[in-house]
């Protein structure tokens, strides 16, 4: 879209960006300039990563200091 374009009709195309979650790229002389993309609201972690609750195995105790790899100082 060119920036006369979204200078036309700003507004609305920022709340389409909104309400689809699409991003928008302005040019001048059709040449891109700028991204308009909607900021994502963050979700928690397990919202993100629930189904994979359970499922990591390991073969050592994670809670086993390393010192052999990492020396203390």
């Amino acid at each position: 879209m060119s920036k006369s374009a979204l200078k036309a009709r700003m507004l609305e195309y920022f709340r389409l960006v909104e309400q689809t979650g699409e991003e928008l790229i302005i040019t001048d002389n059709n040449r891109p300039v700028l991204k308009v993309v909607p900021i994502r609201q963050r979700r928690p972690a397990r919202e993100v990563f629930g189904d994979l609750r359970g499922k990591a195995r390991s073969g050592e105790d994670i809670l086993e200091p390393t010192t052999s790899e990492w020396p203390e100082t």
